[in-house]
């Protein structure tokens, strides 16, 4: 496949690159730090079967503008295009975005309105060639209302209803999208934080997204306990939500 991938310098996005280019895919990386884009994009070459060129370029998702010329450096350097993969986000803790409304504004720009005008450029290119997949990552913290996670959830569950929609409304026309929730993977973004007995690693999602796609699945979650776990926690009546720290 000949894919795009948003924020595959760091945590599940390099993960998946490296899978990716080992088993042969062709990939472009965007991001917004130049000296990280070329070194991953080095270490992706070299990780390539048949050493394929990996092309790269700036695209922040604060900054809208600089989507279409992104996209459009990817599919001249590509050739083509099959897939378009999103797991560029922002994260910060409650407590701290309770403190810091000018962050609170970003995270909220970012992870809902941007990620979705990027993912509406990305949907026509591939709509255009007859379909693809467009994969983007949201997180179990949009299934259910919480405590710990307001405004990031909040964030998260409007791009799961994106993503849902879309699947609905293109599904028909070839386009294959995948909603992909990961629960606590230890990263760089969840860095200080304790992590939970059931804490994913990086490649693990990596090998879980592929297969996801492979089959054609329009939902994941990974690692998969979450899937159980979620389905606890949405089950649990509002009086209980108020109670526990979950």
């Amino acid at each position: 496949m000949k894919v795009v991938l948003l924020g595959g310098t760091s945590g599940m996005g390099r993960a998946l690159a490296r899978s990716l280019v080992e088993r042969g895919d062709q990939v472009f990386l965007l991001g917004r730090r130049p000296e990280e884009l070329a070194r991953s994009a080095a270490d992706l070459e070299v990780r390539h079967p048949h050493k394929l060129p990996c092309g790269h370029a700036l695209c922040d998702l604060e900054n809208p503008e600089e989507f279409e010329p992104a996209l459009d450096a990817a599919e001249a350097t590509l050739g083509g295009l099959d897939a378009v993969i999103v797991t560029a986000a922002l994260f910060a803790t409650q407590d701290t975005l309770e403190s810091d409304l000018t962050l609170t504004r970003r995270l909220l720009t970012v992870n809902f309105t941007n990620t979705i005008l990027f993912c509406e450029h990305a949907r026509r290119r591939l709509l255009a060639r007859g379909g693809g997949h467009l994969v983007v990552f949201s997180s179990v913290a949009g299934d259910r209302g919480r405590k710990p996670v307001v405004l990031y959830g909040s964030s998260k569950a409007g791009l799961s209803a994106y993503l849902e929609g879309l699947d609905h409304r293109f599904h028909g026309q070839g386009l294959r999208v995948l909603c992909v929730k990961p629960g606590f993977v230890k990263t760089g973004m969840t860095a200080g934080l304790k992590p939970p007995p059931f804490a994913g690693e990086p490649a693990q999602v990596a090998r879980d997204v592929l297969r996801a796609m492979d089959r054609g699945s329009p939902l994941i979650y990974t690692p998969s306990i979450w899937s159980l776990i979620l389905c606890i926690i949405r089950a649990l009546p509002r009086f209980v939500m108020r109670r526990i720290q979950f």
